[in-house]
């Protein structure tokens, strides 16, 4: 790209881009580019001067040559935008406001009196309608109030002031219309990837296309390390798939011709060629908006709230209009009054403010559901922690094999990686992962295995029966017994480690000690949460009594439950709601999916089970559980902001009625000024809660 430098400062570039013309795609991919580079910290593209203000954080000859090498109209590079254009949604309205008000402009220069008046008659009638329409349905909103002034004014033959009315009406109706749209398009644009670079096999060569491009039917080829892009089926080729992302579970599962694969999942070994069962085109942007959309049914109470309160005002409008025209027999009076209405700034600024809350939580790899979860975030007193994957990093690792009743270590990881791979999680996982790094072979030497939900793992092996799982499982469920002359090396155990017991015939005969290293962060994240106003922190494991207390020691939990199940999480929940606590419960696998129903807002780790995931009102990626502390504190700072609205609506508004009552406003300064409040509230909300600098390697 060949670019000539306008202006330069420290970390800072404006260049004008030459002989290229810059379309509103062109500049969105160039923009894209950029803003993936390394190099560079932030890149505006002005699509109609061809200029780039680029501020970059390496050496500035980096920065000319990431500028220099840049080529336009690579199919490649289209993959770094989404398929929504925003520049092209800014132009579209740009477009419509010139339009708006040059009309209005050469209306008032050119248009003889009589003909710009029928004109206003005319475009009133539509305005009219619809306040006559509500009063039809038997409603006192917003349009009654435009519809009288409106009328007032053109039986008055007040005709300018009819037309600036309905104009300031149409411009602030625009404003309005592109603001939540851009702030819906801001949202949907924070909370998508980049859209998936695929390769795909036609007539015996491989291409690199947009996953946009690609088509039911088409060739997919994947290899070692890269995401699985779509569902589809194998077509040639051996992999071992990683489909933790949809199950929950770690281990890979193998796959081979005729299987069936699923989008989102990672291929770990190997590499397949699949056929696609959907296009593409359904991209990550596209269910994003579909999700938000749906979460405009979830509106926060505080949301409701605005929307009932604005509507109920709007007799108070009218019954100071009337009062203000018996008072002072003042017709303009009483139009200023009915120029303003609290509805406008109420009914955008308070969703404006939700949706501006829900895209700021998106930068920061947070995904929120729906308004009515951060409201109840900000309220909450309770948050109830699982361990494994949450509170740890779910990486475990065995550090050590007790065998009993005579059986060797060997023996006993041994018959455990057996059993264990038939059903992998975390904790089976690390089994089978240090049978093979001790290079222990384990085939089959058991019958059909059963896997007991949250509790362990039984089968036959050599006639006996063979348990593998919790303290609870093996020793109260399936009565099983230590060895007496054991007993002491049994209590010997270290507590800090997870256990995993096998049993034999009713007889303890191994225990597997598997280190789960807590995250770093966690009791920095508790004391963080505490201050942002939780008052009880709780942590729930099936792990036992002994594990659990010395990691709810050593992370700071105000509470601990050991050896719990599924319907025990939920219990204590359903418990602690019914005594009046606002519960935030947060979990990574599918045990964790009836408390995460059950609690006033769910938050499943990005990396957990699917069904975690799809109950949770909340997801976070979780490479660092500072994550919840931001959530909190942009959730505290949204109420904060909804109440500052509430207040600077109802007080602004009030005044202008008042002023309008007076004299002292006329109807069209009064509208102006309404709609300019509006407005700039809007704006205001639109603005991030947190300062810049907040957890900046959180960023997206």
């Amino acid at each position: 790209m060949k670019c000539t430098i306008l202006h330069e400062g420290r970390g800072r570039l404006r260049v004008h881009v030459e002989n290229v013309r810059m379309t509103l795609h062109r500049a969105d991919v160039l923009e894209a580019y950029l803003n993936h580079q390394d190099t560079i910290a932030t890149a505006v593209v002005y699509e109609r001067t061809g200029d780039v203000v680029v501020t970059y954080t390496g050496s500035r000859a980096g920065a000319i040559a990431v500028l220099a090498h840049y080529k336009f109209d690579v199919a490649e590079n289209d993959a770094l935008v989404t398929s929504a254009d925003s520049r092209k949604l800014n132009r579209e309205y740009q477009d419509k406001m010139f339009d708006l008000v040059a009309g209005r402009a050469l209306r008032k220069l050119f248009l003889p009196a009589p003909i710009a008046a029928a004109y206003t008659v005319f475009r009133s009638i539509g305005f009219i309608w619809k306040g006559v329409r509500c009063l039809l349905h038997r409603k006192l909103e917003v349009e009654v109030l435009d519809a009288l002034s409106i009328g007032v004014s053109i039986l008055r033959s007040d005709f300018d002031t009819a037309g600036s009315v309905m104009f300031l009406l149409n411009l602030g109706s625009l404003l309005e219309e592109w603001t939540r749209k851009k702030s819906l398009d801001d949202l949907a644009r924070s909370m998508a990837l980049n859209v998936d670079k695929v390769w795909v096999r036609s007539q015996g060569t491989e291409v690199l296309v947009p996953l946009t491009k690609v088509r039911t039917g088409d060739e997919v080829v994947v290899r070692s390390g890269n995401m699985i892009p779509l569902d589809g089926t194998v077509l040639e080729g051996e992999a071992m798939v990683n489909q933790a992302a949809l199950t929950g579970e770690s281990m890979p599962v193998r796959k081979v011709e005729g299987s069936t694969i699923y989008a989102g999942t990672v291929v770990e070994e190997g590499e397949c060629v699949f056929v696609a069962k959907a296009e593409g085109g359904s991209n990550r942007y596209d269910k994003i908006v579909a999700m938000i959309e749906e979460s405009e049914k979830l509106k926060s109470s505080t949301e409701n709230r605005a929307l009932v309160l604005a509507d109920k005002l709007v007799p108070w409008c009218l019954g100071a209009t009337a009062v203000t025209w018996l008072l002072t027999r003042n017709v303009t009076r009483a139009i200023s009054c009915l120029m303003v209405d609290f509805s406008c700034a109420l009914k955008l600024s308070m969703p404006l403010a939700v949706l501006s809350a829900m895209r700021e939580c998106g930068s920061y790899h947070i995904t929120v559901k729906g308004g009515k979860y951060l409201e109840a975030l900000s309220k909450a007193d309770t948050i109830v922690f699982d361990k494994t994957g949450t509170l740890t990093r779910a990486t475990p690792q065995v550090v050590e094999v007790v065998p009993f009743s005579g059986c060797a270590e060997e023996e006993v990881l041994q018959l455990a990686a057996c059993l264990e791979e038939h059903f992998p999680h975390s904790m089976a996982n690390a089994v089978v992962r240090a049978a093979k790094e001790h290079g222990i072979s384990h085939e089959e030497m058991h019958s059909e295995v059963e896997y007991i939900v949250a509790h362990g793992i039984a089968s036959r092996v050599g006639g006996e029966r063979v348990v593998i799982g919790s303290h609870h499982f093996v020793f109260e469920d399936e009565k099983c017994v230590v060895p007496a002359a054991e007993q002491e090396k049994f209590d010997a155990l270290k507590p800090e480690y997870s256990h995993l017991y096998m049993a034999a015939s009713g007889q303890l005969v191994g225990v597997i000690c598997i280190s789960d290293p807590l995250r770093p962060e966690a009791a920095q994240v508790l004391n963080g949460l505490r201050a942002l106003g939780i008052r009880n922190t709780v942590m729930m494991t099936g792990d036992s009594a002994r594990t659990a207390a010395s990691i709810a020691k050593q992370v700071g939990v105000d509470n601990f439950f050991a050896e719990v199940l599924p319907e025990d999480k939920a219990n204590f929940v359903q418990q602690a709601k019914a005594e009046g606590h606002t519960v935030v419960m947060i979990g990574d696998g599918i045990n964790d999916s009836p408390a995460l129903s059950a609690a006033d807002v769910g938050i499943a780790i990005n990396s957990g089970a699917a069904i975690a995931r799809e109950i949770a009102d909340v997801t976070i990626k979780a490479d660092s559980l500072e994550e919840l502390v931001v959530l909190k504190a942009i959730a505290n700072a949204m109420q904060k902001r909804v109440h500052a609205n509430y207040r600077f609506v109802l007080t602004f508004n009030s005044a202008l009625i008042v002023l309008g009552a007076m004299g002292i406003l006329q109807p069209a300064s009064s509208a102006m000024l309404h709609n300019l409040s509006t407005l700039g509230i809007s704006l205001k909300s639109m603005t991030n809660l947190l300062p810049e600098n907040t957890a900046p390697q959180l960023k997206a």
